[in-house]
């Protein structure tokens, strides 16, 4: 696999892929939904405060490297994946792989539990079968088993591979170092979520005065 990606590029996507599925009536993204999508404190390893500045300028270089595509049809400019399409995944990879750029490293376990809004697993024998398949194609790899816990955990290979030291250094989901929320911040990105709610709803406002005016 040739596709490097930084921490912010990994999210970005991520957020796509996710948003994809769970929200379809708001996809593609707007720079503005992208970016609350990206600093949510709910589902995310680690939470990140990212600027539009960011967003933006990852999103260009996700273009430019044909990952991400751009929709100038509407007023606000809007942008979709492209790695699913590349990568040639199917539903059930492209959960996974999700799950891993959001999440961090995850066992088949929490992986089952978090993909369920992307893709219903019917057993843990289709997800395992599924991850070697990915195993096997360089797009995960399986950390060694943490002494005391009994499930090895997996991760994405699109930041690159770990090295033996680094493996043994990835903590849990939950001992992974963030930035600190302050309540300050947590307004911050109340009012974030709230602008691009309000946005959205002007955007449907717009299209339905659009269809009413064809009647007129």
């Amino acid at each position: 696999m040739d596709i490097a990606l930084n921490d912010t590029e990994v999210r970005v996507l991520g957020c796509l892929i996710e948003k994809k599925v769970t929200t379809p009536e708001y996809y593609p993204l707007s720079v503005n939904a992208l970016n609350n999508a990206c600093n949510q404190l709910s589902n995310r390893n680690p939470v990140v405060c990212y600027d539009e500045y960011t967003v933006i300028e990852t999103l260009e270089g996700l273009r430019e490297r044909d990952m991400v595509w751009r929709n100038n049809s509407g007023r606000v400019q809007k942008y979709g994946e492209k790695l699913a399409e590349t990568c040639g995944f199917t539903k059930s990879e492209t959960a996974i792989i999700c799950i891993l750029m959001l999440r961090g490293p995850q066992t088949a376990g929490e992986i089952r539990a978090h993909t369920e809004r992307l893709y219903q697993f019917k057993d843990l024998g289709e997800l395992t079968e599924i991850l070697t398949g990915l195993e096997d194609t360089g797009h995960i790899a399986k950390l060694a088993r943490r002494p005391g816990h009994k499930e090895s955990r997996y991760i994405h290979l699109f930041s690159g591979v770990l090295d033996p030291m680094e493996q043994e250094s990835v903590s849990s989901s939950q001992d992974v170092n963030v930035p600190v929320i302050t309540k300050s911040d947590r307004f911050t990105k109340l009012e974030q979520e709230i602008e691009s709610l309000r946005q959205e709803m002007e955007e449907l406002k717009q299209s339905l005065q659009d269809f009413r005016k064809q009647f007129e």
